[in-house]
């Protein structure tokens, strides 16, 4: 948007990845055209405190992230500086006349950020009684959201109507919170709205110190000030996502059934933690889900988060999530190669059953429902699954190297305040509310507490409102949060939109209808018992001529609303069967994506054109997560991959269509018996297709043990055996 008299923002960026801030020349910059300021710590020091979000669980060390770098610098690419100007080009101009003295430092030994341990079940027995034991070391590099719109914000502060902030937010009130309380303001003094956003991933669900640093400048200064971050910006100062080790052992018996597990999970964290879920998100969430839909009773883990000299790990689509599925399932692969079993037939032996639901994992998890028997038996039907292997003999004969993937996972969705109170996550807003009000003109105006980032909100809360009071869908409108009329809630993140929209939408629809009802009966002349609410008309039952419109209903008693807080129960799990097939070339080591098969699980599907799109985004980027992206660094903590020209994204030419099937298992914990499925494509992908690769590769004696798979790794040159 556009404001009178906006300024625009720039931020100087560290070059070193730990240094001291000797002093920082600001004079050139000051006296360039345009320029109206150059803000540093030294400003904000006592106007903004620092970003240190709380985990109350032991083992936590806390950390503080300022809103500019005060005296060192944690990252290459952290702000030290902010540049205000007429126009962003002017404001870049002068970034570069400002003169940062920086003392570089050694390196630092890691510092622990998070460490858990966990055990449950016998798993020494189960160890000593095993037939067959597995070892192996899993890697996951480091990847990036990478949204198509970067972050963005604009802040306008004035005495009388205080913080006024538009943001490309996931979470608009937890936003408003954060800013409130590190800028010493009241909540009702700072207010946040949020235009369309153009993708988050979970990125945008964090609060950044760039965040805080524009809101603090344009109280500083008294001038509403806009910052769009560039896209290398994005790539070395935001969240970064997944980069993890994970040793793990599985013992097994001789029909291939998952005995007990061992796992020490290592995370390089960052610098910092990330505001609100702090660095125990990657570590916790992998450790938690890694047995996946298996019954496995024995089960320890060791979860450690480390510091680094790197942006902090964040939220991503899938966060834990995804290394948890690619451990387990290349795990039960190295299994049925140990054991001579297929792949498949590991899998069916080790599933939990139907009847076992509501099934407490090892981990402590309750999974509340599920069929994944029968999402496998699906699954293996629709991608042809014998028919598959038989063309893979006949390829690999021919010299080809062809290989099949398949990869069980299941996801916790819908998560409410008891689930991340639980978690220790203290700072994160657990239930989520929508309002529902009658427009003069006769429409529904539907303010919702969380944003869309592109996911299809307002079509789903659209068609829930229209469906259950009895409107069109055209004569519904959905407004933008906007945290001064909005109902307070925790926003978009985590799967947790139809679960919520589920919950409060029904009952915020029969409190509304109630009221026009009574209404009604009045204008009518009839019993509200006696009226029915039909395609935007409120009739006499039996005497259609007898009508009374939803407008006359606004004129007779102006500001009908009704408000309604949801809190979900879960988490409710939701999951699916992947099967992919790949073709690695042996001379250039690059793979093809052949087919890909998704039957997903998400309890009842709200609107299949909007599952499957999520299904087809998720699967995308997994693939892309699989065989392309990648942050690498160098030795002195230099990101080497800081444009798109380097870090590389899926493009269409790039991925195979994608064959979806659906199983429909309702959830018993929530309305409709809903589930979340928003992150499921991306946390069943990169296991699916490394053990695709992995299959292509193994008679090349070739071990997939890290993601993402390049075509140097399948090239000949590593080769050895998994333990």
């Amino acid at each position: 948007m556009r404001l009178a008299s906006l300024w625009s923002l720039v931020f100087v960026r560290s070059p070193h990845s730990r240094a001291r801030i000797e002093r920082i020349d600001a004079r050139a910059a000051r006296r360039m055209p345009g320029v109206v300021a150059v803000v540093t710590a030294e400003e904000l020091r006592g106007l903004v405190r620092p970003l240190a979000p709380r985990f109350e669980s032991p083992g936590f060390r806390p950390t503080e992230w300022p809103a500019l770098a005060d005296g060192r610098v944690g990252f290459a690419g952290q702000a030290v500086a902010a540049v205000v100007a007429s126009s962003p080009y002017e404001a870049a101009d002068a970034r570069e006349r400002v003169e940062v003295t920086y003392a570089p430092l050694p390196p630092a030994p890691p510092e622990i950020l998070f460490r858990r341990e966990f055990t449950a079940g016998d798993v020494d027995a189960a160890f000593a009684s095993a037939t067959v034991v597995v070892r192996e070391t899993f890697r996951h590099g480091r990847c990036a959201a990478s949204p198509l719109e970067p972050r963005g914000i604009i802040a306008r502060f004035t005495p009388d109507e205080g913080l006024e902030v538009w943001a490309s937010t996931q979470t608009p009130h937890m936003l408003r919170d954060v800013l409130a309380a590190h800028l010493g303001l009241a909540q009702d003094r700072v207010r946040v709205i949020v235009p369309d956003v153009g993708g988050g991933f979970g990125q945008k669900l964090h609060v950044f110190p760039e965040d805080l640093a524009v809101a603090a400048v344009a109280r500083l200064t008294g001038r509403p000030v806009k910052w769009v971050e560039e896209r290398r910006e994005n790539l070395t100062a935001a969240s970064h996502a997944r980069e993890q080790v994970v040793e793990v052992e599985a013992a097994a018996a001789g029909d291939g059934v998952v005995l007990g597990l061992r796992a020490r999970l290592t995370s390089d964290a960052g610098a910092y933690h990330i505001h609100p879920l702090t660095q125990a998100i990657e570590p916790l969430g992998t450790a938690s889900i890694l047995p996946g839909p298996y019954r496995i009773g024995a089960y320890a883990f060791t979860a450690t988060a480390v510091s680094s000299p790197k942006p902090p790990l964040g939220a991503y689509r899938g966060v834990g999530m995804v290394m948890g599925a690619f451990v387990m399932e290349r795990t039960l692969d190295l299994i049925a190669g140990r054991l001579s079993l297929d792949p498949a037939e590991v899998r069916r032996r080790n599933l939990i059953p139907p009847d076992a639901y509501p099934y407490r994992a090892a981990t402590g998890l309750v999974y509340d429902s599920g069929d994944y028997p029968a999402v496998l038996a699906r699954a293996l039907e629709l991608s042809g699954y014998d028919a598959l292997r038989r063309e893979q003999a006949r390829a690999r004969a021919a010299g080809r190297c062809v290989g099949i993937g398949i990869s069980c996972y299941t996801e916790y969705t819908g998560m409410g305040s008891v689930t991340y109170r639980a978690r220790g996550m203290v700072e994160v807003i657990g239930q989520e509310a929508v309002t529902l009000s009658l427009e003069p003109d006769g429409r529904v105006r539907c303010q919702a507490s969380s944003p869309s980032q592109g996911q299809g909100h307002g079509t789903v809360l659209a068609q829930l409102v229209a469906d259950h009071l009895g409107v069109p869908m055209q004569r519904v409108v959905i407004a933008p949060v906007d945290t001064a009329v909005a109902p307070a809630g925790g926003g978009t993140f985590a799967s947790r939109a139809a679960v919520s929209f589920a919950g409060s939408v029904p009952v915020a629809v029969e409190m509304l209808k109630r009221k026009i009802l009574g209404i009604a009966a009045g204008l009518a002349e009839a019993s509200a018992d006696d009226l029915v609410l039909e395609a935007g008309v409120v009739r006499v039952r039996g005497v259609p001529a007898h009508a009374v419109t939803l407008a006359e209903v606004a004129s007779a008693e102006p500001g009908l609303q009704a408000c309604v807080q949801f809190d979900p129960p879960g988490p409710t799990f939701s999951g699916a069967v992947h099967v992919a097939v790949v073709e690695v070339d042996r001379e250039t080591g690059r793979v093809a994506v052949r087919r890909y098969v998704v039957v997903e699980d998400c309890g009842p599907v709200l609107n299949p054109l909007i599952v499957d799109g999520q299904i087809h985004g998720a699967v995308a980027q997994g693939i892309g997560e699989a065989l392309l992206e990648s942050l690498a660094y160098d030795a002195d903590g230099q990101l080497l991959t800081a444009t798109l020209m380097d870090y590389a994204l899926p493009v269409a030419g790039f991925l195979p269509s994608f064959e979806i099937g659906h199983l429909e298992t309702p959830s018993p914990l929530t309305p409709g018996g809903v589930k979340g499925m928003g992150e499921g494509g991306t946390i069943g992908a990169p296991a699916a297709i490394a053990n695709a690769v992995a299959d292509a590769v193994r008679e090349l004696g070739i071990a997939i043990t890290a993601l993402p798979i390049h075509p140097h790794d399948l090239t000949g040159h590593q080769r050895r055996s998994s333990r």
